[in-house]
């Protein structure tokens, strides 16, 4: 990559936020008045901070015409000035790009934020992306707390189907950054194995030997959050098969 490559992806790494904000706005002209200004707000401060990482690349490379008794002070000056101006814009581009996702978040636009904080992670900003991931996570957690806490060892039938889609749609939903994730997912799964296990027991269903519900309702698996996901899948295959039986539980 040559040097005079490097500014040019560089600013095309800094202006991903902003066609996502253009695009925003182009996709529908109805959007909410606040979404509606975070998106001009960054697309302003991405022009600005273009105007100044092109007034330092300028500088840079450009030599400047010289009167004989000129010194190189007072252009070594702009040239630290421009590259600063660059730099507090960018953490500005930054900031406005969190108070967009912002926006998004209250309006449930989840696919919106994770494309968001995939250009932050991708233009170098990690802990801005990250951030933004924890932020989304709870936002999804907290649109689906009514649904886990309702989750029992005594559950109906029908209420299990929507449990497992709830858990399925933390695991899918929330980042992997978010604190405790999986051991939360996984606090959840006896209680809702009991559930099945109780539906299995009832209908007289056959449990084969490789079956780990039972293993599952007592706990088996508080000690590995990392499995969780296969362990749900389990659980929900078994419910599956449960369903599939003639005069098994309609959901």
């Amino acid at each position: 990559m040559t040097d005079a490559a490097s500014p040019y992806l560089a600013l095309r790494q800094a202006v991903r936020p902003a066609i996502l904000a253009h695009q925003l706005l182009a996709g529908d002209q109805e959007r909410a008045g606040k979404l509606a200004a975070e998106c001009e707000d960054l697309l302003y401060l991405t022009r600005e901070l273009l105007k100044a990482a092109g007034r330092a690349r300028i500088l840079a490379v450009v030599p400047a015409p010289r009167m004989p008794d000129e010194s190189g002070g007072d252009r070594q000056a702009q040239l630290l000035e421009a590259y600063a101006d660059a730099g507090l814009l960018w953490t500005k581009v930054v900031g406005s790009s969190l108070a967009l996702a912002g926006a998004l978040i209250e309006r449930g636009e989840w696919e919106d934020v994770r494309a968001l904080a995939g250009l932050l992670a991708g233009a170098g900003e990690e802990s801005a992306a990250a951030e933004l991931r924890i932020r989304l996570g709870r936002a999804v957690w907290e649109a689906h707390r009514e649904q886990l806490r309702a989750i029992s060892n005594n559950m109906p039938p029908a209420a299990i189907e929507p449990a497992i889609n709830a858990l399925r749609a933390v695991l899918r939903e929330v980042p992997v950054e978010f604190p405790d994730r999986n051991r939360e997912v996984n606090c959840c799964l006896p209680p809702l194995a009991s559930a099945i296990y109780a539906v299995m027991k009832k209908q007289g269903a056959e449990i084969p030997y490789h079956s780990r519900v039972e293993h599952i309702a007592t706990g088996g698996v508080a000690k590995y959050p990392d499995i969780v996901k296969t362990s749900l899948d389990e659980l929900a295959a078994e419910f599956d098969g449960i369903c599939r039986r003639p005069g098994g539980p309609t959901t």
